[in-house]
């Protein structure tokens, strides 16, 4: 594990037990450096392979999400004998994979945000499951007033945002506030900076405490039907459907509704 990442699973009970929150501490900007890129697969590897995590928080140290990839590291690669050409194409690629592994990922993957994402920081929050962000966070994809076009924000955008929301952040690289974030769908809550961690906390809590096989197939399948037609993301809906209704896990869940289910009916 590489130094600019720390993972550590959370203290008692057990429901928090099973929350494991991964810290990206590359300060001051918490840049995208292929360290810490390396860094961050590997906790998740760790995390994906652990049969005691059920939720993982990507967090950060410091004031500062992440700014992004590491522009300082890419211009010294600009001495290479092929001008760095290499070294970019292979950067992007691993960014690319940092945010296939965050939506691949068997364990839901909750962002906490406390401040600026920008650039491949906001491409992190856009790849994760839910996001909850303080009120001063705030997020940008900046790569066209560099003369880049925002490929990797683009995809992660396009698939968790509306349309034109993605195309304001990617054509005008301007700053928006985590409210007008919520809006546009790229995080779920908006909480005061000093209640961040506690509902972050909540939040992983309440998805630790469901039954680890129903998360772990909603999110598998979420993503599956996404990619999909109409009809056959239906079929793949009914199929899934059928086969979980076997589950010892829906059985029991299925048994204890209808037990409560009877209960407020005697009792009306």
């Amino acid at each position: 594990m590489g130094e600019v990442v720390e993972m550590h699973a959370a203290a008692e009970p057990a429901a928090r037990r099973a929350v494991h929150r991964v810290t990206l501490s590359n300060p001051p900007a918490n840049v995208l450096s292929v360290a810490a890129i390396d860094g961050l697969l590997e906790v998740l590897d760790a995390a994906k392979n652990d049969p005691d995590c059920r939720v993982v928080v990507l967090a950060a140290a410091g004031n500062v999400f992440s700014l992004g990839a590491d522009y300082e590291e890419a211009g010294r690669r600009r001495a290479d004998e092929d001008g760095g050409e290499a070294f970019f194409e292979a950067s992007e690629r691993l960014l690319a994979g940092l945010a296939q592994a965050i939506v691949r990922h068997p364990k839901p993957v909750i962002a906490e945000v406390a401040g600026a994402a920008s650039g491949a920081g906001c491409q992190l929050v856009a790849a994760c499951d839910l996001a909850i962000a303080a009120e001063t966070a705030t997020f940008r994809v900046p790569d066209v007033n560099l003369g880049l076009p925002g490929a990797g924000p683009m995809v992660a955008l396009s698939r968790g945002l509306g349309r034109k929301h993605a195309m304001e952040m990617l054509l005008t690289g301007e700053t928006i506030d985590a409210r007008t974030a919520r809006e546009f769908g790229l995080v779920n809550r908006v909480v005061p900076p000093e209640y961040l961690t506690t509902v972050v906390d909540k939040y992983a809590s309440s998805i630790a405490a469901k039954p680890a096989e129903a998360i772990r197939l909603a999110k598998e399948a979420f993503h599956a039907q996404a990619e999909m037609g109409l009809a056959a993301a239906y079929d793949y809906a009914a199929a899934l459907s059928a086969e979980s209704m076997k589950s010892e896990e829906a059985r029991e869940g299925i048994r204890a509704a209808l037990s409560r289910r009877g209960s407020r009916e005697a009792g009306e």
